[in-house]
């Protein structure tokens, strides 16, 4: 039983010990513990204060990555109206330039089917006063005695004249 009663003099000396280690602790451990635990919090909240700053500095690049391409979206989509924009204006120039020629080839074909029907029936009057001519003097060369002969005479000629 004397475990569990010790002795006063065992008691006196080990709260003697226990007194001067606490003393050497506290005189030269316990300042580099406590200085030591508390660089370590500090350094502790500093990361975790980095690692907020971090996530922050994340959602911002994030937010600044989603407004950085709605913006590169409205410019490619401001490129490709204006694009579309151009496209219509060189087709319409293209078509309203193809329209003017074809109206310009036009009218130059109605003047040169113009000049044509002319030129023929120029040539055609020539050759009407060149057959007549050529009659006249034929009736003219014959001497004919009456009317009716002459009238026979002209119809057989025009009737072995071909018109070309």
């Amino acid at each position: 039983m004397e475990l569990v009663s010790p002795g006063i003099g065992l008691i006196f000396w080990m709260t003697l010990a226990f007194g001067t280690l606490l003393l050497i602790l506290g005189r030269f451990a316990w300042k580099p513990i406590m200085k030591s635990l508390t660089e370590r919090e500090d350094s502790i909240d500093e990361a975790l204060h980095q690692a907020d700053k971090a996530r922050q500095e994340m959602l911002d690049m994030k937010f600044s990555n989603v407004q950085l391409l709605a913006e590169a979206k409205e410019e490619r989509d401001a490129l490709l109206q204006q694009a579309r924009v151009i496209k219509d204006k060189i087709i319409e120039e293209a078509r309203e330039s193809a329209t003017a020629e074809a109206n310009r080839i036009i009218e130059s074909a109605h003047e040169t089917i113009e000049n044509d029907k002319k030129a023929a029936l120029v040539d055609l009057r020539n050759q009407i006063a060149m057959l007549s001519i050529e009659i006249a003097e034929k009736v003219l060369q014959r001497e004919l005695d009456s009317k009716e002969k002459q009238n026979a005479y002209a119809d057989e000629l025009i009737r072995k004249t071909s018109l070309n």
